[in-house]
């Protein structure tokens, strides 16, 4: 057989052109692959920015197409966002507010045309409180000068540092709902005053059936008049709270205030109110000092005089509401009436060992017609009206009402109003006594 010699410059030309067509092949492979790996990724990235742009098209879609209006804010308290429906409510066109301070577009005012203070402001609040701001009581001034009323809330928006970088706002036009109400109101005052015309006579036929120097009755008789007189007292007091509400609400309620000296007032006040206490077996007591919840560690008071701008009657209505309902539901323990403050603020509370009110009831109990749902409530029987009037009252002199309470341990009902210092009440009653119509000092005692 002949052999065939093979040398190792043709086996190197074969390996290398065999390694040639190999990586050439692989080439061909990966270049199909590369193009079609580029393809998917470039539907995926495709997939992605329509979903993406599907997103904001449906976004802009609601945010549009609501009849409420919406505002965005950045830090420079600059609008960024003026949906339609704020436009329709404000009267500005879209493209005139964008880029405008949100105060010369959203102006608000009170009930009486009076524009809200800077740090009132919903839009300002929520840079300095970082938690969402609702007003259900304000009044937007249009681009026409025409006072809409509205519901507000507006919402922070915050960095990964708490920082709040701007805010959304929704608000919309309660003029309809505010008419309503208003009609309400007017029912329920005319009725309520219509009512306790006969209620009164009723009640004082009753007081005459009663008495012993004008008739004459039997124990059976006198039982039953007794109970129609409790009963006729009860649908008075209701009447009353309901002709009070109304007031309440539309600003016909009657105020005098003055400048009152809180310690003596509410010292004298609670001398008054401890019979109410004693008559169910509770300590009273009243308490001159510091509160949980108020700083006092700023400041180093002796015996201090608390000065505070109000009407004496409405606030002795509010504190006596209060306590009355700490005895009713207070078993057994004690109720006390307590004083603090600082530099700002006067704080009255009235502190009880009662059951205690759950967590839920505590953010309702100052709305109208509302009570706690327990067999307490049920067997004492009320309105649902006391709670909403002392609100009322407090924010009359832009105060503030609040209740703290844990079940089974008792509840604490605070009262916070501006304090009007020793030197600016003297200076009101030296003004007051030179003929102008400033309030006067009165150190007042509870009657």
């Amino acid at each position: 057989m002949q052999t065939i010699e093979i040398s190792t410059t043709t086996i190197a030309i074969v390996i290398g052109v065999t390694v040639a067509v190999v990586l050439g092949v692989a080439g061909i492979f990966f270049r199909i692959y590369l193009k079609k790996r580029t393809k998917r990724s470039a539907a995926l990235n495709s997939s992605l920015a329509k979903s993406l742009t599907d997103e904001r098209t449906r976004s802009t879609i609601i945010i549009n197409g609501i009849e409420d209006g919406v505002v965005l804010f950045d830090d420079n308290k600059t609008v960024q966002l003026f949906n339609p429906g704020a436009a329709n409510i404000t009267g500005w066109a879209v493209d005139d507010v964008v880029g405008l301070n949100f105060h010369n577009v959203m102006d608000f005012v009170n009930n009486k045309g009076e524009a809200y203070p800077e740090g009132n402001h919903p839009f300002e609040r929520v840079f300095l409180d970082k938690k969402t701001v609702r007003d259900n009581e304000a009044y937007l001034m249009t681009k026409a000068k025409k006072q809409v009323p509205i519901t507000c809330s507006v919402s922070p928006l915050l960095d990964d540092t708490g920082r709040v970088t701007g805010g959304v706002a929704v608000f919309r036009d309660v003029t309809s709902e505010r008419a309503e109400e208003q009609q309400r109101a007017e029912f329920i005052s005319t009725a309520s005053h219509e009512m306790r015309t006969p209620v009164a006579a009723i009640e004082g036929y009753l007081a005459l059936a009663l008495n012993d120097k004008v008739a004459t009755i039997d124990e059976r008789a006198r039982n039953f008049l007794d109970k129609a007189h409790l009963s006729t007292q009860h649908l008075g007091k209701l009447f009353q709270d309901l002709l009070t509400s109304a007031k309440a609400e539309d600003g016909r309620l009657t105020n005098h205030p003055t400048v009152v000296e809180i310690g003596a007032f509410a010292q004298q006040l609670s001398e008054d109110l401890k019979f109410a206490a004693e008559k169910k077996g509770l300590f009273s007591e009243f308490v001159l000092g510091s509160s949980k919840n108020i700083d006092t560690t700023q400041e180093k008071v002796v015996k201090p005089l608390y000065y505070v701008y109000a009407d004496p009657d409405r606030l002795r209505e509010v504190i006596t509401n209060i306590f009355d309902n700490a005895c009713k539901y207070t078993e057994s323990g004690k109720v006390s009436l307590g004083l603090t403050g600082n530099n700002d603020v006067v704080q009255l509370y009235v502190r009880d060992t009662g059951p205690g009110i759950p967590a839920d009831d505590l953010g309702h109990l100052f709305e109208k017609f509302y009570r706690v749902d327990n067999s307490a409530t049920r067997t004492i029987g009320g309105t649902g009206l006391g709670l909403f009037i002392c609100r009322k009252i407090v924010e009359l002199y832009q105060g503030r009402i609040w209740a703290d309470s844990v079940v089974g341990q008792g509840s604490t009902f605070f009262i916070n109003l501006p304090r009007i210092s020793t030197a600016k009440a003297e200076e009101m009653q030296r003004e007051s006594t030179s003929g102008n119509t400033l309030p006067t000092i009165t150190s007042l005692t509870a009657s």
